[in-house]
């Protein structure tokens, strides 16, 4: 089974592009996807660009082109949660487009011709993941002291729901309006539950991790630009690593 592995930001991806052995490049509609084996498995890996409909376009192509039978979806999000800290990572147990809605049609959040408000990941790829991630955490002790470095310790790393939606949350006035109508999310990014519509159109597995860039406050630009600039690519090469030889 091939993997396919997405990015919304280069800083998300390249280092696991540069880890592709065997290596094809391929462009499709203004994207370069990247075809090889990592760590002796066979992937596809892109950067998408940010947004829902970039994403879901991306992975659209992953699915009919590539033939990709599962994806994983990596990058950076915004705590929404206050139990949450920078640094902190997320496994997507639910993921709801905050944007949607179609109201007095249908249900706030509900994707037209779904019946469904959220998307959510299965237990087992839930479990996996998280034994991957458990195990980046346990055996990276080096990376571990880098990130201390930046005054970033005691990392956690929870199952929890996610918002997408074609907005940066930056005020707290958007923070606090996603916590009320949406309570259960714990993060907020942009390209998630797209991703998820299409793998659920297809019937593919996906899975999305997020690392903690910011606490979707004011100074959430400056905190996520300044981490995804130092530390997004290697969360996402190791936990793909530990992901990989886990589960393939």
């Amino acid at each position: 089974m091939t993997l396919g592995i997405m990015g919304a930001m280069p800083e998300e991806i390249d280092k696991i592009i540069a880890n592709i052995a065997n290596k094809e490049i391929i462009e499709r509609g203004g994207r370069l996807y990247y075809r090889g084996e990592l760590y002796g498995r066979p992937v596809v890996a892109v950067f998408s660009r940010w947004g829902k409909v970039a994403a879901a376009a991306t992975a659209a192509n992953l699915i009919l082109e590539f033939g990709v039978g599962k994806i994983v979806f990596t990058g950076v999000a915004g705590a929404i949660s206050p139990e949450l800290n920078v640094g902190d990572i997320v496994i997507g147990e639910r993921l709801f487009q905050h944007d949607m809605d179609a109201r007095p049609l249908m249900r706030r959040f509900e994707v037209p011709l779904t019946g469904k408000t959220s998307f959510e990941t299965s237990e087992q790829n839930i479990q996996q993941m998280s034994l991957a991630i458990h195990n980046f955490l346990k055996n990276n002790k080096e990376f571990r002291k880098v990130l201390a470095g930046y005054g970033i310790n005691n990392l956690k790393m929870i199952a929890g729901d996610i918002a997408s939606g074609d907005l940066f949350i930056s005020k707290k006035e958007m923070k606090d309006a996603l916590i009320r109508n949406l309570p259960s999310v714990v993060c907020a990014e942009m390209e998630g539950a797209a991703v998820a519509q299409v793998c659920d159109d297809y019937n593919i597995p996906l899975i999305v991790v997020r690392v903690i860039s910011d606490d979707a406050d004011e100074n959430a630009h400056n905190s996520a630009i300044g981490f995804i600039q130092k530390h997004a690519g290697d969360y996402s090469l190791f936990i793909l690593e530990e992901y990989i030889k886990l589960c393939f």
